[in-house]
């Protein structure tokens, strides 16, 4: 993700873009979380347990080929009721890869995916949020919904503290806000900090958390 994008993503971007899903139009105190990266075994278990400590359920963007080598991982992800969704099988970047080599990527991880899982909808978002009207097309005709996100918490980066990321992410949540945060190495340690001071704050004001 590039340091330059917005906490909250601008209106007129998601206007621009509405064949994308931003945000989910809620009449309730609900936010969704997402996580894009894993499954890793130094942080997802952990995630996994922030999330039943709050009883929140979360949708997890992972990569093919950590699914590929963290198998238990992913089916606890499953077994927990949570959701799952399409993130490459590389995390390649769409603005620097060939359009047949993206497709067939993507393909690659929904093989690893339905592997373990019997899907009735299948979600992708693009790694880094770089993507084209060509591929973004290409993805609808084969029936991906294309999750984005309102809420952007920026723990991938590493000049940002911890205070910071929870600060910005409570302050730019709202109704229906789908919010990103991230399963990988990069993000373990802040993760871990604010994540829960982040569930526990909208808990506390009565609201619940669901997959996508």
């Amino acid at each position: 993700m590039s340091d330059w994008a917005f906490y909250k993503t601008p209106l007129i971007i998601q206007k621009l873009f509405s064949s994308f899903i931003w945000k989910v139009n809620a009449a309730e105190k609900v936010i969704y979380p997402t996580f894009d990266d894993g499954p890793i075994p130094e942080l997802t278990h952990e995630i996994l347990k922030i999330l039943k400590d709050f009883n929140a359920k979360a949708t997890f963007f992972c990569v093919g080929d950590n699914i590929k080598k963290h198998p238990e991982i992913f089916k606890a992800i499953i077994e927990d009721g949570h959701s799952v969704g399409n993130h490459t099988f590389n995390h390649l970047k769409a603005w620097k890869t060939d359009y047949n080599e993206y497709l067939k990527n993507v393909q690659l991880c929904q093989l690893e995916i339905e592997k373990n899982l019997q899907l009735n909808r299948k979600l992708f978002r693009f790694p880094y949020g770089q993507f084209n009207f060509k591929l973004a097309r290409a993805l609808k005709k084969r029936n991906y919904d294309l999750i984005m996100w309102d809420v952007l918490s920026k723990d991938y980066n590493i000049s940002i503290s911890s205070e910071r990321i929870l600060q910005k992410s409570i302050e730019k949540s709202e109704d229906g806000s789908i919010i990103v945060f991230h399963d990988n190495l990069k993000a373990k340690d802040k993760i871990l900090q604010f994540l829960p001071l982040y569930l526990k704050h909208f808990s506390d004001i009565g609201y619940k958390f669901k997959k996508l």
